[in-house]
C-alpha cells in the first residue's frame, strides 16, 4: 500500500506543478485553490507512505515522479525543450525511482 500511496503522492506532486503555470503567481483563483488543494493531498499522501518506506527513498521517488510528470507535461502542453540532453538526463531520473523501487527492502504496509 505505501507504494500506491506513494505513486498517488507522485501524480498530486504533478497536478500541483503543472498547476502552478495556470495560477499566473496566484493571481488567478482556481487554479491557485487547485495547486493548494493537490498539493496539500501529495504531502498527506507522501506521509502515509512514509510510514513504512524509509524517508530518502520516499523522497526521492516522490521528487522523481514530480520531475518526470512535469518535464514531460511541460514539452506536451507548453512546448518546452525536448533536446536530447534533457531526454537523457530524464530517462536517468527514471531509472533512478527504478533502481530505488527495485532496492527498497519489501514492508509490510
Amino acid at each position: 500500500m505505501a507504494w500506491i500511496h506513494l505513486t498517488l503522492a507522485g501524480l498530486l506532486e504533478i497536478a500541483w506543478a503543472v498547476g502552478l503555470k495556470y495560477t499566473n503567481g496566484f493571481t488567478r483563483p482556481w487554479p491557485t485553490v487547485w495547486v493548494f488543494v493537490t498539493m496539500a493531498g501529495s504531502i498527506w499522501l507522501l506521509s502515509l507512505a512514509t510510514r513504512t518506506l524509509p524517508i530518502g527513498t520516499a523522497y526521492a521517488v516522490w521528487t522523481g515522479i514530480g520531475v518526470l510528470g512535469a518535464g514531460i507535461l511541460g514539452m506536451v502542453l507548453f512546448n518546452e525543450s525536448r533536446d536530447a540532453a534533457r531526454l537523457l538526463c530524464m530517462g536517468l531520473i527514471l531509472a533512478g525511482i527504478v533502481g530505488l523501487r527495485l532496492a527498497t527492502p519489501k514492508v509490510d504496509s
